[in-house]
Formats: structure tokens, C-alpha cells, sequence
């Protein structure tokens, strides 16, 4: 049974921008509050690998945070946003297991986006429950957290063990008939390929052919070229996505091609 989750949305270890934001979440803050629980295990993992610098910036930000956040901003370097094009994602869950609490914890993202992620996922509640977020938030930042309960298992996982599959949220209806539902369309399909595939604007299913790579590819990155009225903001790091997901999508044709021969 699922009790409380929280997918945040962040750029890739290894892409130069730092950008973070949701893509949906569970998280009751009343009753058992399963979700502050989640949020503040999250943050407990995480935070100590977060340097002193980062770590001293997080009482003003959970300060601005109890009025509910101003998006977009920056915090701790990282831009916070609604969109999540071309962002990985780390889900993070508390569920029941045959009588047992579990909170299963992503461990293949940066830390720091985990704990913006969780923040903001506190700042997005009700006042009540965003103001009993943010408390549980503030005291491991302090050090004055005094864990899980003893019965409490946490167990870490890493996206790819999801198998392309989303869980649906607790406060999401059932899945409609009338054909699979895309995320089980990326079933067997690894972060990286997804990602890139969602970037050059593959759906699920459809196959990745070298001709049609090079065409997306340039009609994306003219698009997103300033002479063609891309933002010059963002066009570095838009160009470097795409030049990116090709790259990913070209060895996945090229292996393509060597199993069929």
C-alpha cells in the first residue's frame, strides 16, 4: 500500500545545469503523517553529504518556505521550476508491506536536489501541514530529528530497479482501459535511453532509427538556436540536452542495427 510519495524532477548528474523541480506528490501531514516522515528521512540521508557552505543556506530557505515558495528561484545554486522537461527523476515512497512501514529512498540522483525536492514538497501543502513539514525538516537540519520509529525499515533503491514503470500515487485514479498506459510502454527501457528519448520528442514504443535521430535533431536544435527565437538564456544548455540525447539515442541505433544483422 502506498502511503506517501514524492518524485522530484533534476537535471543529470553529468549535465551543467542545476535545475530542480516536482512531479507530483503524496504527502499527508496529518494523522500518522507518513509524508512528513518520508520528507524527513530524505532529508537525513542526503544532507550529509551536502558541504558546510550549501548546509548553512538551508534555515533562510525553509524560513521563506513556510509561506509557500516563490517559483521560479534560486536556492543553493539551483534554479527551482515547474518544468521538468528533460529532468531526471528520483521517486522517493513510503508504503506498507505485509504489516510493515517502508521508506524507499532513490539513491542514483545528486543529493542536494533531494533535499530542494523535499522542501518544496513541504512548501506545496496546506499551511497546517506545510508548517509540520517544514518543523520535521528543520530539526535534522539542526541535528534535533530524532529518526524513525525503531520499526521503520529504510531501504535504498536506484530508479532503474523501477523498470520504467511509475507508480501511480495514492490520490491518482485507476488506470483507464483502453490500451497499456504509456509508463508501462517504457517497460525495459533504461533512465538514460527514456531520458534522451523524451528530449528528442520519442514517445514510449516508437523505434530509435539513425535517419530519424539527424532530423529531429536539427529541426530541435534550430529551434532552439537564438537566430531562430530560442531564448539565449537557456540555449546553451538546451543545445548541449539535445546534442546529449542524440548522442545516447545513436549507440542504441547503432546496437539496434548489430543485433538485426
Amino acid at each position: 500500500m502506498l502511503l506517501a510519495e514524492l518524485n522530484v524532477r533534476h537535471t543529470r548528474r553529468h549535465m551543467p545545469t542545476r535545475r530542480v523541480a516536482l512531479d507530483g506528490a503524496y504527502l499527508p501531514a496529518s494523522g500518522p503523517a507518513h509524508g512528513v516522515a518520508l520528507l524527513a528521512a530524505l532529508v537525513a540521508t542526503n544532507l550529509p553529504a551536502i558541504d558546510q557552505e550549501q548546509r548553512e543556506l538551508l534555515p533562510r530557505l525553509l524560513h521563506d518556505a513556510r509561506r509557500g515558495l516563490a517559483i521560479p528561484r534560486i536556492a543553493l545554486r539551483h534554479r527551482l521550476q515547474y518544468d521538468v522537461h528533460g529532468l531526471d527523476r528520483s521517486r522517493h515512497r513510503m508504503v506498507g508491506e505485509d504489516g510493515r512501514l517502508v521508506v524507499e529512498l532513490d539513491i542514483h540522483g545528486a543529493p542536494i536536489p533531494q533535499v530542494l525536492g523535499a522542501v518544496m514538497g513541504a512548501a506545496a501543502l496546506h499551511a497546517t501541514g506545510r508548517a509540520v513539514a517544514l518543523d520535521a525538516i528543520r530539526r535534522v537540519v539542526d541535528g534535533r530529528w530524532g529518526g524513525l520509529a525503531p520499526d521503520v525499515e529504510i531501504r535504498v533503491i536506484a530508479e532503474a530497479a523501477w523498470n520504467g514503470i511509475r507508480p501511480p500515487l495514492a490520490s491518482a485514479g485507476e488506470w483507464k482501459p483502453g490500451g497499456p498506459p504509456e509508463e508501462l510502454l517504457w517497460r525495459g527501457v533504461g533512465p538514460d535511453q527514456r531520458w534522451a528519448m523524451e528530449v528528442l520528442g520519442l514517445r514510449a514504443g516508437m523505434d530509435v532509427e539513425r535517419d530519424d535521430l539527424n532530423r529531429r535533431f536539427r529541426r530541435l536544435l534550430r529551434d532552439a538556436h537564438p537566430d531562430s527565437g530560442g531564448a539565449s538564456a537557456s540555449a546553451a544548455s538546451r543545445i548541449a540536452e539535445l546534442t546529449e540525447a542524440r548522442t545516447i539515442l545513436m549507440s542504441v541505433a547503432v546496437e539496434a542495427v548489430a543485433a538485426e544483422g
